[in-house]
């Protein structure tokens, strides 16, 4: 006879191991799986460097028995693969382990290769480190800079013959002998508030500079950037943990309306000697020189300079000889104007390309030597992302656009001579985002493709067919992983706010009923900087697929002003009024969603932010209360008198012309209107965005009896990612504070 209790017993068993396989097998998003366990990380491909000859490209691949990774070369028509340099090839004399390669690069000729190893953060990026040359011809691994302190040396690169290489350390810029190896210090007053051969802070951060001297097609001369930061400013960061008394961390940082660094251009001989410099016009504290370079087989340098307005960029062109210059082209604008760097020299270099958006589209343009004869090479009603590559052979220009999607991204071409239709390259059916790393002659290219619910896949093809010829990397181990999640895909939309549709995404629980009310998470950047709602995979979006996935209903919705190609009107919109305009968008957006949706709770509505986005959450919270009743604000600016000069002059003008929008966009001004629950966070070590504003924004809450919450992260710079679980905690704290709260 059975014994029913040992029945019962087997029977709750067999249901627990069910529900547990079940488990497995649907999977549970938690957050020691994305922070921690990085259990949903994609795999990469590369980097690729396509060779000289255009027919193949190399890349990294593991060496398992020695570890590294061997340089490795593929045809792009067959496929086969050839070992270029090997991991043992890699390995210095003495030392048992091969080099760990952070980057690298082939010499003109691909004869030489140059390593970027050991690297070490500068403010944002990893641009520090150890520099080795390995000739392929005779295997010899060399050090460069061996006699200078570990890790000092930054942009090393080939001269044009192969034989040299010039790099900065420590303020200077040194070139050394591949041969005899000996070094010549080139400059010699780096160091203090003296800068050669690289930038300061705000050039890096704003204007997307770093490698700063550049060699003379025939190697004979070195133009480079001087800064001197004497007049800025100094903010202290303050380092309290890792000492028993605080260490200040001093920078030059220009404010809102402060003194910017003095700037000028030299050019000095690769064999060391005295620079000379350009006398470009213009005080050098108040304009950037924001580009510069060789015009090729040329001892002329073509430099950008935009006044400090940023609405006026003088394209100059100076001799290396007479040291003379002359402005070629002026382009100005009533709001500002930003950089491209889509310049290149076409029918030997009697015409350059040239991106500008006077026709009130993004477009580029092909512009003769002298500035006098301007021609339109893309033509329509669109925007031009990004010049993929230049073919003067075929006379094509292959770009990414997108005409009809604004969260999309398209490979387009059009003839270099304007005639002829835009051609769509990428397939309609590749509905998402795709870039390509082409090759020069654009008849190969390395597409990754992705889109919300599509992991980066990356493929070569050959073009302009766009037949795939095989497969790089599809990341099925992770699609699978996020598929096995059971989550509800982004949603895109149209929000109607009157005068203007607003792009828009939404992310509903698991389970979503209509009948239900759920309360509503706004994720908001708000900013000219980017743009949140791309079909793009971004990761998976995991945090928001967590908090849907705990209940929410998660939407994000791009305001004007936002980096979005809609045209210059569009992003020019918000000019002089940041933080107002576009948080009267985001307000009705969040009006016009009320009534679009009967299953929002309205009375339950948060908004959240990092950086532009933080500054944006407040703004919602404090200019709109009655429709925001929680907020959590990231990094944020509070005040943006407190902001670099070159970010926020770009979009505000000038404070002592534009006092008012100042104040009206800053939310620490309207702080004494908070109603709702208010959580603010920030990392005591942001040098992008101060702890200061953190702090000013408390003060001001506490003068005006608000309550609020608030967390400082210890050391933590403005992606507050650094020290032990910092990721893990972080977002434990936001989703308390939404628990408890919303």
């Amino acid at each position: 006879m059975l014994n029913p209790l040992k029945n019962s017993f087997l029977f709750i068993g067999i249901i627990f191991s069910l529900i547990s396989s079940a488990q497995e097998k649907k999977g549970i998003l938690t957050l020691e799986d994305i922070y921690t366990n990085n259990k949903y990380s994609q795999k990469s491909f590369g980097p690729v460097r396509w060779m000289k000859d255009n027919n193949g490209y190399s890349t990294l691949e593991a060496n398992t028995n020695l570890g590294g990774k061997d340089i490795v070369r593929y045809d792009a028509q067959s496929g086969q693969r050839t070992l270029l340099v090997s991991a043992k090839q890699l390995t210095p004399a003495g030392q048992s382990k091969p080099l760990m390669i952070a980057d690298y690069n082939w010499s003109e000729d691909d004869s030489k290769l140059l390593i970027f190893t050991n690297t070490k953060k500068v403010w944002r990026y990893n641009t520090r480190g150890d520099y080795w040359v390995l000739d392929l011809a005779t295997g010899s691994l060399k050090q460069l800079g061996k006699s200078m302190e570990r890790s000092t040396l930054m942009f090393a690169k080939f001269s044009p013959d192969a034989t040299r290489v010039g790099y900065v350390s420590k303020m200077n810029v040194y070139v050394e002998d591949l041969v005899s190896n000996k070094v010549i210090q080139i400059t010699h007053d780096g160091g203090g508030d003296i800068i050669n051969g690289t930038f300061d802070w705000v050039y890096e951060e704003e204007l997307d500079c770093r490698d700063g001297f550049r060699w003379s097609p025939d190697g004979k001369n070195i133009a480079y950037w001087q800064f001197n930061t004497k007049a800025i400013g100094t903010f202290y960061l303050i380092n309290n943990v890792d000492s028993i008394y605080s260490q200040p961390i001093p920078f030059p940082y220009p404010k809102v309306g402060t003194t910017l660094s003095s700037v000028k251009i030299g050019v000095v001989a690769a064999s060391g000697g005295e620079t000379k410099w350009f006398d470009i016009p213009g005080d050098p504290q108040n304009n950037y020189l924001a580009r510069m370079d060789f015009i090729p087989a040329s001892n002329e340098i073509m430099v950008q300079q935009l006044n400090r307005l940023q609405n006026t960029n003088k394209i100059w062109m100076g001799d290396i000889k007479s040291m003379l210059v002359k402005n070629i082209m002026t382009e100005t604008d009533k709001s500002f104007l930003d950089l491209h760097d889509d310049t290149r020299w076409l029918e030997n270099e009697k015409y350059f390309t040239w991106t500008s958006e006077r026709d009130g589209w993004r477009h580029l343009y092909r512009v003769s030597r002298d500035g006098k004869e301007i021609k339109l090479i893309t033509k329509g009603n669109f925007d031009v992302l990004q010049v993929s590559c230049i073919d003067p052979s075929n006379g094509y220009v292959y770009y990414i656009a997108s005409p009809k999607n604004y969260t999309q991204r398209y490979l387009f071409r059009s003839r270099l001579d304007g005639l002829g239709l835009v051609e769509q390259v990428t397939p309609e059916k590749m509905e998402g985002q795709s870039n390509y790393q082409m090759s020069a002659d654009a008849k190969w290219a390395i597409q990754t493709f992705q889109n919300v619910a599509t992991p980066p896949t990356i493929s070569l093809i050959s073009l302009p067919s766009h037949k795939e010829i095989r497969k790089l990397e599809d990341n099925h181990e992770v699609k699978e992983k996020y598929e096995l999640l059971g989550l509800n895909k982004k949603q895109f939309f149209k929000v109607d706010i009157g005068d203007l549709e607003l792009d828009a995404y939404m992310i509903k629980p698991i389970g979503f009923n209509p009948a239900k009310k759920y309360p509503l998470l706004f994720y908001v950047y708000g900013e000219p900087a980017g743009a949140t709602v791309q079909d793009a995979w971004e990761g998976g979006d995991l945090w928001h697929q967590y908090m849907a996935q705990r209940g929410y209903i998660v939407i994000s919705i791009d305001n004007r002003g936002t980096k979005s190609p809609r045209g210059k009107e569009w992003r020019n919109s918000i000019y002089r009024q940041i933080g107002i305009l576009a948080s009267e968008d985001q307000s009705k957006a969040a009006l016009k969603i009320f009534s679009m949706f009967p299953f929002i709770d309205s009375s339950r509505v948060g908004i959240w932010g990092w950086s532009g986005g933080g500054q944006m959450t407040l703004n919602c919270m404090f200019r709109y209360p009655g429709i925001y009743k929680t907020g959590l604000a990231v990094a944020f600016v509070s005040d943006q008198k407190l902001y670099d000069a070159t970010y926020q002059e770009r979009y505000m003008g000038l404070l002592n012309d534009n006092a008012k929008g100042y104040k009206e966009g800053s939310p620490i001004n309207y702080a004494k209107n908070l109603q709702g629950k208010l959580m603010i966070i920030h990392g005591t070590g942001d040098d992008n965005v101060h702890y200061q504003s953190f702090e000013m924004l408390a003060n001001e809450l506490i003068k005006n009896n608000k309550l609020f919450y608030m967390m400082s992260y210890p050391m933590r710079s403005h992606s507050i990612n650094e020290r032990s679980n910092t990721s893990l905690h972080l977002r434990r704290s936001m989703e308390k504070f939404w628990a408890d709260n919303l």
